[in-house]
């Protein structure tokens, strides 16, 4: 009996994180994998020409010993396997803080505009409508708390943790400090809270999104599309025309990159008329020689090496930012 208690907290955590792999709500998805390994074939092939033993080399491609046994790489599994530890979820936010916005902001909305004129959508437009409106909003605010990340200087601190990756995985989209996890679970709340007061408002109470395997239908179209090759080595882009539209893996890895002439570009997830708004937009056409990007803070970052310093330094930078202004207002009234 013992032994069971002991176990089941080991046991429960194994099958957390086992279950990344299963749910389509998560990037590394067994099918979002495989889709992007099959894009990464498609990729290869046009650089494997003349190329006898084409497989043999494409595993080497997609599995470089550089890549996968550096040190970032351990890092990034290690952020993944100890957040998850720490329990950092959306989840339980969502739940508190979803239903009131929701309520608050439908009623906002009857009082200021009066009754909807769609409450009589046949229910097939109205999950269709709620399932759209919940994926623009979720992929605006996302950008635009990526955007803010970047902007404030404190809030780069903790942001600094994700781009401090010298190599890019699939488990680099989980490498994420703590209080960016906290700060990403509230715009979540946040974002389900409008679009479901918003499609409350406009339809009614009837609200049931279309999704595939639990999906929002919209999203799981996005990561089948090689999601998982944006935290890649594998440059794949989708062409200027539809890159003007939708952000490709390719786009987000100069993102990534730390040549300064990349610097703050492409904050976008799936869409890229945000960026374009933002005036932060660039095309994967702008690269010339893709193989010669390079990932990380900068090239001669130094910050950010250690396990610890990935959990801890970014609090020890902040309080540098808070302190230094107000050090300074008392040495002028010295």
């Amino acid at each position: 009996m013992t032994i069971e208690i002991l176990l089941t907290p080991i046991t429960n955590y194994l099958s957390d994180i086992s279950g990344y792999l299963f749910n389509a709500n998560q990037r590394i998805y067994w099918l979002y994998l495989a889709t992007s390994l099959a894009l990464a074939y498609v990729a290869y092939r046009q650089h494997a020409k003349g190329l006898e033993h084409p497989l043999r080399h494409f595993i080497r491609f997609v599995f470089p010993p550089n890549i996968w046994r550096h040190r970032s790489t351990y890092h990034d599994v290690l952020v993944f396997l100890i957040n998850r530890l720490l329990k950092l979820s959306g989840a339980t936010v969502s739940l508190v803080l979803m239903a009131p916005i929701a309520i608050a902001f439908s009623g906002f909305l009857d009082a200021s505009l009066g009754q909807s004129a769609l409450l009589a959508t046949p229910l097939w437009l109205v999950g269709l409508s709620f399932t759209f409106i919940l994926f623009v909003l979720d992929d605006f605010t996302r950008f635009l708390t990526h955007y803010l990340l970047h902007k404030i200087p404190l809030l780069w601190e903790f942001h600094k943790v994700h781009h401090s990756a010298k190599v890019l995985t699939p488990i680099t989209i989980y490498r994420s400090h703590p209080c960016e996890s906290l700060l990403f679970a509230t715009r979540m709340a946040g974002t389900q809270g409008i679009a479901v007061g918003v499609s409350y408002y406009l339809f009614g109470p009837t609200l049931e999104m279309t999704a595939i395997l639990g999906a929002n239908a919209f999203v799981f179209i996005f990561n089948i599309m090689g999601s998982n090759l944006r935290h890649s080595h594998v440059w794949l882009s989708w062409g200027d025309t539809l890159e003007k539209f939708f952000i490709s893996p390719a786009q987000h890895q100069i993102h990534h990159s730390n040549h300064p002439a990349h610097f703050d570009r492409n904050f976008g997830s799936a869409l890229a008329i945000w960026d374009r708004l933002f005036c932060c937009f660039m095309l994967a056409s702008a690269v010339k020689q893709p193989r010669h990007l390079t990932f990380g803070l900068s090239r001669k970052n130094t910050e950010h090496q250690t396990l610890i310093e990935i959990y801890f330094m970014p609090f020890v930078l902040a309080a540098k930012l808070t302190i230094k202004p107000i050090l300074t207002r008392l040495n002028r009234h010295k």
